[in-house]
C-alpha cells in the first residue's frame, strides 16, 4: 500500500474571498503568501472544466501549520451552496482549529455578525468546543484544550 508522506491542505470554494479571508485571519491563520490565479490547461485538466480561472489565497496556521486553500473561481461562476447547512449535511463538515480563549474568539466573532450553530460544549473535561457559522456558511469547529488528556482519551473529532 502506497504511503502517504505528509497532509497538504484543505481546498474551500468560496463566493467572497476577501470576506473569507478576513474571517480566517480574524481566527488566527495566516496568509502563506500572495493571491494567485490559476488557469490553462492544468486547472482544466484537474477540476474537469474546460477555460476555468479561479483566484486561490493559502493560508496556514502561525508556524507553517495545517494549510487552507481559499479558491474562488472567476469562471466559471460559483454554484451556490447551502449557506445554513448542518453538521448532518454530507460533504466537508467543518474545519477544526484548536485555539486558546474559546468563549473570547466567540464573542468577538459574535461581534463581527458570526454565529453559533449550537452552543459551547465540554467534552470530557478536556476539550471545550464550538461550531461557529462563518462567511457563506461555512462551519469552522474551534477547540480548546481545558485540561491534558489521558493517553486513552482522544480530541471529540477524532474518527468522526
Amino acid at each position: 500500500m502506497a504511503q502517504l508522506p505528509r497532509f497538504d491542505h484543505i481546498g474551500v470554494t468560496v463566493a467572497d474571498l476577501d470576506l473569507v479571508e478576513r474571517f480566517f485571519v480574524s481566527i488566527g491563520l495566516e496568509a502563506e503568501g500572495p493571491r494567485m490565479f490559476v488557469d490553462g490547461e492544468f486547472l482544466d485538466t484537474v477540476c474537469g472544466i474546460p477555460n476555468a480561472r479561479t483566484e486561490i489565497l493559502m493560508m496556514q496556521t502561525p508556524g507553517e501549520g495545517t494549510k487552507l486553500e481559499l479558491a474562488r473561481f472567476v469562471r466559471p461562476g460559483h454554484e451556490p451552496g447551502s449557506p445554513m447547512a448542518m453538521s448532518t449535511e454530507l460533504g466537508l463538515r467543518n474545519v477544526c482549529f484548536e485555539v486558546e480563549d474559546l468563549r473570547g474568539i466567540v464573542d468577538r466573532l459574535a461581534g463581527e455578525g458570526y454565529g453559533l450553530v449550537g452552543g459551547i460544549g465540554e467534552y470530557e473535561n478536556v476539550w471545550r468546543m464550538a461550531y461557529v457559522r462563518g462567511p457563506e456558511g461555512l462551519i469552522v469547529s474551534l477547540a480548546e484544550q481545558i485540561r491534558e488528556s489521558a493517553p486513552d482519551e482522544q480530541h471529540p473529532d477524532a474518527g468522526k
